[in-house]
């Protein structure tokens, strides 16, 4: 944990990885407060929802070890592994819609 923020019924919680200083991921519920008001925040929401605004893309020495790992831990994931120009991706989905890629590059 990075950050931790309270501001009102707000909450500004940042996360990075150890090693890597310059990198924080927000993790935030979508409600209005300071950075959205009603309407902004249902409309984000519902684009979160939809699937179609949240994305992200992690890099793995082995995708294929992580497919099986997290599965089994419970994560969803729209696919198995696939051969892509770029490497091997699995594509996952976290409970808020949010979609993930996480990617394997060529060596």
């Amino acid at each position: 944990m990075r950050t931790d923020q309270t501001m009102g019924p707000f909450r500004w919680l940042t996360v990075g990885p150890k090693g890597q200083p310059d990198l924080e991921l927000i993790l935030m519920k979508i409600t209005s407060g300071p950075m959205l008001d009603e309407v902004s925040a249902a409309q984000l929401r519902a684009l979160v929802e939809k699937g179609a605004f949240g994305c992200g893309v992690f890099e793995t020495a082995d995708v294929r070890k992580d497919y099986e790992d997290l599965s089994r831990k419970g994560v969803r994931f729209k696919g198995p592994p696939e051969d892509r120009p770029y490497g091997i991706e699995a594509v996952l989905q976290d409970d808020s819609g949010n979609w993930f890629s996480v990617v394997q590059r060529p060596r």
